[in-house]
């Protein structure tokens, strides 16, 4: 149902408040209940709590410039106190529906392309960056110009470029594609299974569980992704008692000793703020830090619109209530998420399952927060999801990403050829940054050739100008004598 539709089936008096809390969150005002808002905050949560699963295997899976890894007990912790946290002030301080946790895809870029470059102090400390120059951006109105700046069709690619890269990931973080060795015979760099074909009982987890996600996601089961992540678990764990498997990577599946613990706060505040410079270069970090902030940004703004759109919160004028709060209070969730540890954290398009089952208002992000929160303590139940029960959830996600493409003008070769460079440069060189570069490149471009380069924002220019520096480095310090 549209936005339209649900504010023309409002009540045309909503009744009075029951007391100050429907009052706060004007809950009878927007035509809600206290029902519907506990209803829908509990299917945000189930909707949307794969990322306490997804985010410490993404960010546990990688090393730092120095071989280090992050404690996935401890960033389960992170993960889950960001998520509680912010969802709380958010329902409080912007009154929407708007849950928060960390990015997939941002956690992504931190993970694969920044902490092999810095440590992983640096790296957070990078995250903490991008969401205080978000802060400015939103105080000073900024936001609204860079909104504007890049095509529409060039933030789909970039949406799409990800959810590839992303899905790529999950592809071999199961062990579903390897790399070919450099001893083997051929120029083929990847193949099926780690000796061309599909072997082991691990892999028909993974199978089984991609299967069962996209046979959810057609029948537009709610919690697709959680349900699906669930049931493989349990059926590793059961494998895996059977069989005593030892290939299973980083997580081994089986029951823990105990379900409830002492949440480890390890990793809260291990950051640091201007490390990164010393260790990959101004140019890089600043390359580094405008690449998180377009992808929060967007993301962002496509979530906050989509939502309250759904909710039929949108005013007269298509706008958002209470905006600036709401996008100031996303980037302080970026700042928190880099402070934890925990990658930067921003809305959730998920937020959209508490929606259909009636959320209208903050107060469902008081029982989606309190979730996150009592999830804390679960730790131990989070911990024993091995990655090809987590991975399918990574394809599946992809494929969310990935129908934006629709939108894309392909018969416009303008738009189309930057699109298209963006979306296939990210997952064939396993860098999101160098997609965007890119993209950016190429539009300036054939923007230039075709004449009409008075049409590409000054920002566009700058950016590409910096893209520019960063892919010629090399021969650029080879001529400084760096």
């Amino acid at each position: 149902m549209s936005g339209a539709q649900k504010v023309t089936d409002r009540p045309s008096a909503a009744p009075p408040p029951a007391n100050s809390v429907d009052r706060f969150f004007k809950i009878s005002a927007r035509g809600s209940t206290f029902a519907r808002e506990i209803r829908g905050g509990f299917a945000t949560f189930f909707t949307m709590a794969y990322i306490l699963v997804l985010n410490p295997i993404i960010l546990g899976s990688a090393e730092d410039k120095f071989g280090q890894r992050l404690d996935s007990v401890q960033l389960v912790t992170a993960t889950a106190l960001v998520a509680a946290v912010m969802t709380i002030i958010m329902g409080v301080g912007g009154n929407l529906p708007l849950a928060l946790a960390a990015g997939l895809g941002l956690n992504a870029v931190v993970a694969f392309q920044i902490a092999p470059l810095m440590s992983w102090a640096d790296a957070m400390g990078l995250i903490v960056l991008e969401g205080l120059l978000i802060c400015v951006l939103v105080v000073t109105g900024l936001r609204e110009a860079v909104m504007h700046a890049i095509p529409q069709p060039m933030k789909q690619a970039i949406s799409v470029g990800i959810g590839l890269f992303i899905a790529f990931i999950g592809f071999v973080d199961a062990g579903f594609v390897t790399r070919i060795p450099d001893v083997a015979n051929t120029t083929v760099p990847v193949q099926l299974g780690a000796t061309g074909a599909l072997t082991g009982w691990p892999m028909l987890v993974f199978c089984l569980g991609v299967l069962l996600t996209i046979g959810l996601l057609a029948r537009k089961v709610k919690g697709a992704i959680l349900i699906s992540i669930v049931a493989m678990t349990l059926l590793a764990i059961v494998i895996n008692s059977a069989a005593d498997i030892k290939s299973w990577g980083l997580t081994t599946p089986s029951w823990p000793d105990k379900v409830v613990d002492t949440p480890d706060f390890g990793l809260i505040g291990d950051f640091s703020l201007f490390g990164a410079f010393g260790e990959a270069g101004a140019i890089t970090v600043v390359l580094l830090v405008f690449t998180l902030i377009l992808s929060d940004f967007f993301d962002t703004m496509g979530t906050v619109v989509g939502v309250s759109a759904e909710a039929g919160l949108l005013d007269e004028e298509g706008k958002v209530p209470n905006l600036g709060r709401v996008l100031l209070i996303d980037g302080a969730a970026a700042v928190a998420g880099g402070a934890a540890s925990a990658s930067s954290s921003t809305s959730y398009i998920e937020s959209a399952a508490g929606v259909g089952e009636g959320a209208r208002t903050g107060f469902a992000n008081l029982v989606t927060g309190g979730l996150f929160a009592l999830a804390l303590f679960m730790t131990p139940l989070l911990t024993i999801v091995p990655l090809q029960a987590a991975a399918p959830a990574l394809v599946a996600v992809g494929f969310l990403m990935m129908t934006q493409v629709k939108y894309i003008d392909w018969d416009k070769y303008e738009i189309a050829i930057p699109a298209f460079l963006t979306i296939a440069v990210m997952p064939f060189t396993y860098s999101i940054t160098n997609g965007i570069g890119a993209g950016f490149v190429a539009y300036v471009l054939i923007k230039t050739v075709l004449g009409k380069a008075r049409e590409v924002h000054w920002l566009l220019w700058g950016a590409s100008a910096l893209f520019l520096v960063y892919f010629a480095i090399d021969p650029i310090e080879q001529l400084l004598g760096v």
